[in-house]
């Protein structure tokens, strides 16, 4: 398991002294979860499970029907 020390200016120690107990976990455990948080490169469940709810969106073909012919554009 990895350590690191941080240094951090007094209004920043006190933001995260007040989420920390705000969180109930320790300030190591707070830190870890915020790093997980920030690097991870996966959607979590909660928001993949989104996906196809939203019925009242329109499909493609729908959207394509309003479409107009676009405006010429100008040569640089």
């Amino acid at each position: 398991m990895g350590q690191v020390t941080i240094y951090l200016d007094d209004e920043t120690d006190k933001k995260m002294r007040q989420a920390v107990k705000k969180s109930g976990l320790s300030k190591s455990q707070w830190v870890a979860r915020l790093i997980k948080t920030k690097t991870t490169t996966e959607w979590p469940d909660e928001i993949r499970e989104l996906a196809g709810q939203w019925t009242e969106f329109p499909e493609q073909e729908e959207i394509r029907q309003t479409e107009v012919q676009d405006l010429p554009r100008e040569t640089l």
